[in-house]
């Protein structure tokens, strides 16, 4: 078996290339830019953007099961080629926003979905993991909390289910591998719901500092950050965290069903990377 990695340069596709080498796994990461990726020596790379299907043979030449990005634009193209190459199994890193009503008009949403639809028609046996919230996505308040010791959000109050990098990657590992748990679809959240509020309590308290949460117009957090995140997703997180405010958000049991160990706390996540909120 030989397992092909697309988005190898990004924290979770290059943890899931570490994680499977290290079992002795035959593992091929693929990224758009090989030549920037950092990985064991013995780890063979390929280019492979999933916007370009020229890419596509070379990458999946000799490959049974891919560990897929839901990148929607060639998305045909790249099944059509990974049937003609013998791929049996694919592991979707896909998002619980398909499991909204209103998935296919949400920007989050409609891209996942619309690979969930190409995997679910095709013959090459599927497997959707659907997280909600990564706890990476803290990082993004990483810059203004080292400059200013302070983080503004229009609700801070805001419930997320944050998973650790870790456990997506054990997930991933476990579906990879384990034939009984093929052809399922996982909703994986982290152990608790948390408003944002508690997970800048857990940071501060992780890195050692005080960070004051400040509450500030939609629109002001918008204008903040429109050079980081374009507008149609920055409109659709504050309308998800609007209708989170004040409302905790389901948690599942799945990671603990799939890697045998309870999902790791937020607490545990903010240890790991205080590091990121620490003055330079």
């Amino acid at each position: 078996m030989t397992i092909l990695v697309t988005g190898s340069r990004g924290r979770v596709g290059r943890s899931l290339v570490t994680l499977l080498h290290s079992r002795g796994l035959d593992v091929r990461a693929a990224s758009g830019s090989p030549e920037e990726l950092s990985l064991p020596d013995a780890v063979p790379t390929v280019k492979c953007s999933l916007a370009d299907p020229r890419d596509f043979p070379a990458a999946l030449d000799g490959i049974t099961s891919v560990f897929l990005y839901a990148e929607a634009s060639q998305i045909d193209a790249f099944l059509e080629r990974a049937l003609a190459a013998g791929v049996g199994h694919v592991v979707l890193l896909s998002s619980s926003a398909v499991l909204s009503p209103d998935a296919a008009d949400d920007p989050i949403g409609r891209s996942h979905l619309a690979v969930e639809q190409a995997l679910a028609a095709s013959p090459i046996e599927s497997t959707f993991l659907r997280p909600g919230a990564f706890a990476t996505n803290a990082l993004h308040w990483a810059r203004p909390i080292r400059a200013t010791g302070s983080i503004g959000l229009p609700y801070p109050g805001a419930h997320s289910d944050p998973i650790h990098e870790g456990d997506l990657v054990e997930a991933a590992l476990a579906v990879l591998t384990d034939a009984r748990l093929r052809g399922g679809r996982y909703h994986l959240t982290g152990p608790e719901s948390l408003p944002f509020t508690d997970q800048i309590a857990h940071i501060a308290r992780a890195a050692g500092r005080p960070i004051t949460v400040n509450a500030i117009g939609p629109q002001d957090w918008k204008a903040a950050n429109a050079k980081y995140i374009p507008q149609a997703y920055a409109d659709a997180l504050v309308d998800l965290w609007k209708a989170s405010d004040g409302s905790p958000v389901e948690t599942t049991r799945c990671v603990e069903e799939l890697t045998g160990h309870p999902a790791r706390p937020f607490a545990l996540w903010a240890r790991d990377h205080a590091g990121a909120f620490l003055d330079r």
